[in-house]
């Protein structure tokens, strides 16, 4: 693979597309969009359904880091969430791995997390506004991460916010991962924060 063209994708289940019926992640989508502009562009997509920010730095980060990427992506921390990791842990967690990343000497594109307090399958099991309350504070580490290390920061948090109500057809039938259009726009919402680290 030529190195100026490599696109290595960290992440957990959406990278890898849980929930679409085909068409993969947000990377693959991604790539398809880009495909036009950069037609020798290859994706290694990391990504590991239940990744939490501790599994990426044991399991894909060594990988990431065996790779002379022209971009790089980073989406961690719905599972840190959901199984209750302390937040200060998921901070050093997503340093340790920023650092070693950074030194690879491509742009990196982080994503917050989605408000997924908003998934149909999230209202039947806990309070909302718990959910929320945690997904705000793990963003506010991304964030300052972000800005620390001068990542392009996507906000999906927003964005959620704004597509998600009223159209469950965004949502796969667990009422928690994308569906195949949701992955779409998550990919949508990602290109020009992509395409602007390529160029």
């Amino acid at each position: 693979m030529p190195a100026e063209l490599l696109y290595v994708a960290l992440g957990d289940s959406t990278a890898i597309g849980i929930g679409a019926g085909s068409g993969g992640g947000y990377p693959e989508r991604i790539v398809a969009k880009l495909r036009p502009a950069f037609p020798t562009l290859e994706l290694l997509n990391l990504g590991q359904s239940g990744a939490t920010s501790s599994g990426l730095l044991e399991s894909q980060l060594a990988r990431a880091l065996r790779t002379r990427p022209r971009l790089v992506t980073l989406g961690i921390g719905i599972n840190d969430v959901g199984l209750q990791i302390p937040d200060d842990a998921f901070a050093l967690n997503l340093e340790e791995t920023v650092v070693p990343l950074r030194k690879l000497g491509a742009p990196i594109a982080i994503a917050n997390i989605p408000d997924l307090a908003l998934a149909p399958a999230v209202a039947r099991v806990v309070p909302r506004s718990l959910y929320e309350r945690r997904i705000e504070l793990f963003n506010d580490h991304i964030t300052a991460t972000a800005a620390r290390h001068r990542l392009s920061l996507v906000d999906l948090y927003a964005w959620s916010r704004e597509a998600l109500p009223g159209r469950p057809e965004l949502f796969s039938p667990d009422g928690f991962h994308p569906s195949a259009r949701g992955y779409d726009v998550w990919a949508e919402r990602m290109l020009p924060a992509v395409l602007a680290l390529l160029r």
